[in-house]
């Protein structure tokens, strides 16, 4: 899902900048590199897996790992157009199924490991020329809540926080609507005003994957992180 609007965007490049002044100044470190760690398919499945989903899988896995979270199928056409039939073979495996992607299952904090999203790719790419990095990018969402919050991480302590309320509104799509956003260290925090509303769809979801498609015809692969992001009181005061 699009998580960065725009006119966001502008805003984001003049606080990175922000930011960068920041670790100039020694407020937060310059980060080494850092990049989520690839999915490692299990060797088990659930049971409402088969082996064919299984294998869609980690195919589309195995096309994505090399990628650079998309960055390398971005300027490739038919690297991209290879990883969005794995994609969409692996949706359509799943709708084969009973299809439910917005129950309880679907809450916690999930790490992208893929995109088309020129917004998100945009940042991984060019926050190096601002001297930092991006580290984690992240979806943390608590269905029963309605919230949903979308993380950049700069490690180690930057992060640029954008806060929505959700509504789930069918067996694969939630709606959302931006309430504030956040880019802060652990000294500092500057807010940025909210800014609109859409919808994404997931139409693949496991114990370790979800594949999600957004209102801009976006694609997202994103996996369960092997940690919960923990967000302060006043990023959820956002919502």
């Amino acid at each position: 899902m699009a998580i960065i609007s725009h006119s966001l965007l502008k805003y984001f490049e003049i606080e990175l900048k922000t930011l960068t002044a920041m670790v100039s100044l020694g407020n937060i470190s310059t980060p080494a590199t850092i990049f989520p760690t690839r999915y490692a398919a299990a060797a088990g499945s659930s049971k409402h897996q088969c082996r064919a989903s299984i294998a869609t899988r980690d195919e589309l896995l195995g096309l994505i790992s090399d990628d650079e979270r998309g960055l390398r199928s971005q300027k490739d056409k038919r690297r991209k157009e290879r990883i969005l039939r794995a994609f969409e073979a692996l949706a359509a495996e799943s709708a084969s199924s009973d299809g439910i992607t917005t129950d309880s299952r679907l809450s916690g904090t999930w790490r992208m490991l893929w995109t088309t999203e020129k917004e998100q790719l945009f940042i991984v790419d060019k926050a190096p020329l601002f001297g930092t990095r991006a580290g984690d990018i992240l979806q943390v969402i608590d269905v029963g809540e309605n919230r949903l919050n979308n993380v950049i991480t700069f490690p180690p302590s930057g992060a640029f926080v954008v806060a929505s309320t959700m509504e789930v509104v069918s067996d694969k799509r939630v709606e959302f609507q931006f309430t504030g956003a956040l880019l802060r260290s652990d000294t500092w925090s500057l807010p940025v005003p909210p800014f609109g509303k859409g919808w994404f769809e997931s139409v693949y979801l496991d114990e370790h994957i979800r594949l999600a498609k957004d209102i801009r015809g976006d694609f997202l692969v994103v996996e369960r992180a092997p940690y919960d992001w923990i967000d302060e009181a006043d990023f959820w005061s956002l919502t």
